[in-house]
């Protein structure tokens, strides 16, 4: 069963939330950050992303970055720009989105779950990204980042979030992106116990994004619990900031790839050579309109590619995924991309950029070819977790993305 708390948290006031609700800090440029704060000194950027309070060209994992987030957290406490609920709260956060509506429950995740596999992951993290998490929350004392859960839809569960969104808001705003914020204090204790029970039945949880702040909450709470001889397993720093949503709610765009070059060939050598795996055609059709197919933008035209019968294989979690298809059977063999974590030759592309972001590129000649992915869909992505397996790096983007800022957990509450 999975385990999720109420808590006290840390949020904007009312008339500020617009101006201190922020991206998440991995989605922007320091530059780009910069830019924002420098026009919004309220920005909760300034704590996620504290550099922009110091010299350009600052060591990213240097003790003063981490000082700085702290500086700047205390500065947001002090003139009030951030106060604390009296009480324990559930918090409901509904996005919309063009015609797209999500709407998440905010709580603490249980550590314990995380480790006891009751929250399922499909991403490797990365040591250093985890390590800089850590030393964020260890020095904040708090989650300022959250992590973006789903899990299989349970109707009684939407029937009490629907419950908790019957009182007005205590947010509604939307942002330059076109999306609309609306956020919710859940304070009844008879509704809060409901919706904790509830969540009972929910066997686990997935990590949809935030794979290293969630492994970064559950080494915090491993720490503490070596250091408190007291340790209960009730403590604050047992749970990690999240915002939890129904799998039918998910909106996965397709994470694209662009190529600097095609290895040397000539464009014939390249399609005998894509040949082997998948047959081509000219088009005009910029997206794939199934799993299995292609577009490849390359000088400035676009082809479709879909894969051959028998070059991939449909049973398994990871393999029959079109990012593993287009990698296994193109990217490495014919272009030589072995690594696509490490390899300077190849970038991605979010999908929210469209794929006028992509025959910009090629257009541009920043890049010789682009691939237009069919997205990835939750049930594969449950299919890989279920199965203890990770999918290849960038195989998903979640949009709308959540907002930084509207609220925050403390640890030592």
């Amino acid at each position: 069963m999975a385990r999720i708390e109420p808590f006290r948290g840390l949020r904007p006031q009312k008339e500020l939330v617009e101006k201190v609700a922020s991206p998440p800090y991995d989605v922007l440029s320091s530059r780009e950050a910069r830019e924002i704060t420098g026009e919004n000194p309220l920005s909760f950027l300034r704590i996620v992303k504290p550099e922009v309070d110091l010299p350009e060209g600052v060591d990213l994992y240097s003790d003063e970055v981490y000082a700085q987030a702290k500086r700047n957290l205390e500065e947001f406490l002090n003139r009030g720009i951030l106060f604390q609920d009296e009480q324990r709260c559930f918090y409901v956060y509904k996005q919309v989105w063009q015609e797209h509506t999500q709407v998440g429950l905010v709580a603490g995740a249980s550590a314990r779950d995380y480790l006891e596999d009751r929250i399922k992951k499909h991403e490797l993290t990365r040591e250093a990204k985890e390590k800089d998490r850590i030393r964020h929350i260890e020095t904040l004392d708090a989650n300022t980042g959250p992590v973006f859960l789903t899990y299989r839809r349970q109707e009684a569960v939407d029937r009490l979030v629907e419950r908790a969104m019957e009182r007005p808001p205590e947010y509604d705003f939307t942002t330059g992106d076109g999306v609309t914020h609306i956020f919710y204090v859940v304070k009844e204790e008879t509704l809060v116990d409901e919706i904790k029970n509830n969540f009972k039945e929910i066997p686990v949880l997935y990590v949809a994004d935030g794979h290293h702040r969630s492994a970064a909450g559950t080494a915090v709470m491993q720490k503490r619990k070596k250091l408190n001889p007291a340790h209960t397993g009730q403590e604050e720093y047992n749970f990690f900031l999240s915002v939890i949503f129904p799998h039918h709610q998910m909106k996965i765009l397709p994470y694209n790839r662009v190529v600097k070059d095609i290895r040397g060939m000539c464009r014939a050598e390249f399609f005998k050579k894509l040949e082997r795996h998948f047959i081509y055609s000219e088009t005009d059709q910029k997206s794939p309109r199934k799993p299995g197919e292609f577009s490849l933008n390359i000088d400035g035209k676009w082809y479709r590619l879909q894969a051959r019968s028998g070059s991939y294989d449909p049973g398994d979690p990871v393999n029959s995924l079109d990012v593993a298809i287009l990698q296994n059977n193109l990217l490495a063999p014919v272009l030589g991309i072995e690594n696509p974590r490490t390899d300077d030759r190849i970038d991605f592309v979010g999908g929210i950029r469209g794929t006028a972001e992509l025959e910009r590129l090629v257009n541009g000649g920043q890049y010789r070819l682009a691939f237009s992915l069919f997205p990835t869909n939750i049930e594969q992505l449950f299919k890989v977790a279920d199965a203890g397996l990770v999918m290849p790096p960038k195989s998903t983007w979640f949009e709308p993305k959540l907002r930084s800022g509207l609220v925050i957990h403390r640890l030592s509450d």
